[in-house]
């Protein structure tokens, strides 16, 4: 799987993404930075994640490609760690909807908030 069209939208907060196989979706910021693939956010191995908290209204400030393979985002909160592979931004949109269900569900049972 490989990208034909990136765009940044600043001021919707999002990354349309489109790929070789005519798929295209549009990556809000808070999602991309509550499953960001840095060890920071998913650790070394299952049962490891951190509960992203308070992104609501995180930004990206920079994206930048990672030779032929991936994305390195840059967020306004000062997370820049973890690259986004071409097959992860794919299965980042494809899933887009379980995932975000999935995690506002650990977040209720969590006791915690979009908001900061």
């Amino acid at each position: 799987m490989t990208p034909t069209d990136i765009i940044l939208h600043q001021k919707s907060k999002v990354l349309e993404v489109a790929f070789d196989n005519e798929s295209r979706y549009k990556l809000p910021a808070e999602f991309l930075r509550v499953f960001s693939p840095s060890a920071e956010v998913r650790g070394h191995g299952k049962g490891q994640e951190t509960l992203q908290v308070g992104k609501r209204d995180v930004g990206i400030t920079s994206i930048e490609p990672v030779g032929q393979y991936a994305l390195k985002i840059s967020f306004d909160d000062g997370h820049d760690t973890g690259l986004y592979s071409w097959d992860y931004l794919h299965e980042l949109g494809q899933f887009q909807d379980a995932k975000w269900h999935d995690y506002l569900g650990k977040l209720e049972a969590a006791g915690k908030s979009r908001d900061k």
